[in-house]
């Protein structure tokens, strides 16, 4: 469309971004040679056993390899140490190098975006701050990498009055959000990164059962309350590898998240994407419940969503295979403004939108007829080709400014005016006017 503005800049996967996370090793002794000693009390032993200038000799090939990459990796090794010291029991005679060096025994490097980093989110910095007139903005990204694990994690950058955008500069090192103490294998959890990091050294992994293979395609939306308060939410895919849940994301300052699983025929459905405040009183959503079509849903808990009512479905030739609603609605003076995907031939995925009535979003205003945004010979080859996708764009003055991904392989960044967009969706605000009067 000629309309909209497209960014040179542009994010790839990345193998340099690295996190240093457990190693779990087998504490079963069935599972070693050694009869009736597991694997993990071997090593613990074996290293409790070296003499001080061994273990040392041995720190400092750790550190010469590690510490530059990373952040307070001795402080990484030693909260190691103490998760295996509860699993094991003793070793409280042991000094603190002692205690580092089987930390590191049991960590390892994880490059969590070496395949592939899409589907990203936005929404306005907290800290605005800097802004030069502009609006700060945090996006979200999936994050691929080894045993296609998808994890979360952030960029910071500015949109500018003009349509242009910046990034800031990547931080240096990567940092794993964890739990405090035990994390529960099922239900709600909060993680926490390090207060000291940078919003973007701060990587979202999978830590409960039903995330064992990745957090997906975060949704993030700006949310305010009745009694004007705001907080960060969104809804994500988990996977586990065999079946998908919807679960919820809450920050109020991207340093603690709490990820709660949805209750409701609507949780084994991926895409659901909440409206940025109550409509008539109530928690209300967009979604797919078909797998092809987007439904308009309410509710009165925020965690339990059930069915709807199919608002749009697959209808040109683009999205004639199925379609599903891109993030959270805008809310415009003209209505809610919802990004859309369709998938037409040969599995090609491409971007339109749609208007919704402000007062009850069951009725479809407007929708595009043609696509907004489509592959093309340019950028349609990655990992996983022909494939247009966002999570979410974010209203910014009379612009709309969204990321999107390519391929599964990069992120790529649009803007467009509002006018503008309503015109491709053939809505007439002056005409809809006159009629209301």
């Amino acid at each position: 469309m000629t309309d909209m503005l497209i960014s040179p800049t542009m994010l790839r996967s990345n193998p340099d971004r690295v996190v240093i996370l457990p190693f779990s090793i087998s504490v079963n002794p069935r599972d070693s040679a050694m009869g009736a000693m597991s694997r993990v009390t071997r090593i613990c032993n074996a290293i409790s056993a070296m003499s001080p200038d061994t273990v040392r000799e041995e720190l400092e090939i750790v550190n010469r390899d590690f510490t530059g990459r990373h952040w307070q990796t001795r402080g990484i090794f030693l909260d190691r140490f103490k998760a295996m010291q509860a699993m094991q029991g003793g070793m409280e005679h042991l000094d603190e190098d002692h205690m580092a060096l089987i930390g590191a025994y049991f960590c390892h490097e994880y490059s969590y975006q070496a395949a592939a980093v899409m589907n990203p989110s936005v929404v306005v910095h907290p800290d605005q701050s800097n802004a030069n007139g502009g609006t700060n903005f945090i996006m979200s990204t999936r994050t691929v990498g080894e045993g296609h694990i998808s994890t979360i994690s952030f960029r910071e950058g500015t949109f500018y009055k003009d349509g242009t955008m910046e990034l800031k500069p990547e931080a240096d090192f990567a940092v794993a959000a964890k739990p405090l103490g035990n994390a529960p294998l099922d239900g709600a959890i909060t993680v926490h990164g390090h207060q000291a990091c940078p919003i973007s050294e701060t990587v979202l992994f999978p830590v409960t059962r039903s995330q064992t293979n990745g957090l997906e395609d975060l949704r993030m939306v700006k949310f305010i309350d009745e009694n004007g308060a705001s907080a960060i939410m969104g809804t994500y895919t988990a996977y586990n590898g065999r079946e998908i849940a919807c679960e919820c994301f809450e920050t109020s300052d991207f340093r603690s998240f709490r990820l709660t699983p949805f209750r409701g025929a609507a949780s084994q459905h991926k895409g659901l994407g909440f409206f940025p405040r109550k409509i008539n009183g109530r928690w209300a959503a967009v979604g797919r419940l078909d797998h092809e079509s987007i439904f308009y849903l309410e509710s009165d808990d925020k965690y339990t969503w059930n069915n709807g009512d199919k608002i749009l479905g697959p209808e040109a030739p683009w999205e004639l295979i199925q379609m599903g609603n891109c993030g959270s609605p805008i809310e415009l003076d003209e209505g809610w403004l919802v990004l859309t995907h369709g998938v037409g031939p040969v599995r090609r995925y491409s971007l339109g939108a749609a208007l919704l009535d402000k007062n009850d979003p069951r009725i479809v205003l407007a929708r595009s007829k043609e696509a907004l945004l489509s592959p093309s010979e340019d950028n349609r080859e990655g990992y996983v080709p022909n494939v247009i996708y966002t999570c979410g764009a974010l209203r910014c003055g009379e612009w709309i400014f969204m990321p999107y991904g390519v391929a599964d392989s990069s992120i790529h960044f649009a803007s467009i005016k509002i006018k503008d967009l309503l015109a491709h969706l053939g809505y007439d605000a002056a005409a809809q006017r006159d009629a209301a009067e």
